[in-house]
């Protein structure tokens, strides 16, 4: 169980918001292989604002995959608040505010991690949406912009100051901003933050890439949940997988040829669905990368299948290297 405000999931675990990636297809593999709850890709607080930009397909949520959240990234208190009321407006059920962002495109415009530096901004934006949703509402942090102690100080006031103003979730990455996916993620400081604020739900991030060591992670740390990010890129199956861990089943025989084959065949299919024939193809190697990782020919089979540059041709190559006729 993991409880955000009043939404209840029945799993301690979700897919987070992974700018480029989790887009409908990939948010309906994750509910199909147990991920109780997912989150679109992260959108921008000036376009979610944007009356006519918000009305795209691209961010409306499905009817058949709620609860769903959104994740905001933005620096303007009111901006942030009028982009809090669209993606409400328009269906999501949990909301999620993003100061931990590491990507320099998002540095050099003072959004995501940088706000790691400006406590009292994160705060202010955070309550003026807490006046319009009444939505679940989700602060993501990372432990600090760097390594210096002032940075760490910011880390725990803004902490400090959400737990104590009832924030729904504390979503932390065990990083620092500048440090962005190099090293470890740093879990002992996320069971320091438990242990302070006992009564907020904590939620951990970082280096979750299998089911027997994030299991491991919440038990250790001591968290309320975990947000699973880069492990479910082309691995659903992570999903399943967790369920029975902490469940106390056996953990699940890796996917074979033939399913992975046939995962990968259903979220082409999707991609088809959302995107322009002459997008598809470019836009899915991404995901084709990590799909590979499960074949015992890896090498091989990515080589082939990322040379492919006609729409016809990759669902033939896909059925070849996964034994699907």
């Amino acid at each position: 169980m993991l409880k955000l405000g009043r939404l209840i999931l029945n799993a301690p675990f979700f897919q987070a918001s992974l700018s480029g990636y989790s887009d409908y297809a990939m948010r309906r593999l994750a509910i199909d292989f147990g991920a109780p709850l997912t989150f679109a890709g992260v959108i921008l607080a000036k376009s979610a604002a944007h009356p006519k930009v918000i009305k795209k397909p691209e961010f409306q949520p499905h009817k058949d995959e709620h609860p769903v959240g959104a994740q905001l990234l933005g620096n303007e208190p009111e901006i942030m608040v009028k982009a809090a009321q669209a993606v409400t407006n328009i269906g999501y059920d949990v909301l999620d505010l993003n100061f931990a962002c590491p990507a320099p495109k998002v540095l050099r415009r003072c959004r995501g991690g940088y706000m790691m530096q400006e406590p009292q901004k994160v705060m202010d934006i955070y309550r003026k949406v807490r006046q319009v949703v009444s939505c679940p509402l989700l602060m993501k942090l990372r432990i600090g912009f760097d390594d210096t102690a002032q940075s760490r100080d910011n880390f725990w006031e803004i902490a400090s100051q959400a737990c104590s103003e009832n924030v729904d979730a504390l979503v932390v990455h065990g990083r620092t901003t500048l440090q962005k996916f190099r090293g470890q993620a740093d879990w002992q400081i996320l069971a320091e933050l438990k242990r302070q604020f006992p009564k907020t739900t904590i939620i951990g991030s970082g280096d979750l890439f299998d089911a027997e060591t994030i299991a491991q992670r919440l038990k250790t740390a001591g968290l309320d949940g975990v947000a699973i990010a880069r492990g479910a890129i082309g691995n659903p199956w992570i999903f399943r997988n967790l369920r029975a861990v902490l469940q106390g089943k056996p953990l699940p025989p890796p996917p074979s040829l033939t399913e992975q084959g046939e995962v990968i065949l259903k979220h082409y299919e999707l991609i088809c669905q959302l995107y322009a024939a002459a997008k598809t193809i470019r836009y899915f190697r991404k995901f084709l990368v990590n799909y590979c990782k499960l074949h015992p020919e890896r090498r091989k089979v990515q080589k082939a299948l990322l040379a492919v540059r006609k729409q016809d041709e990759l669902v033939p190559a896909i059925k070849q290297w996964y034994g699907l006729g």
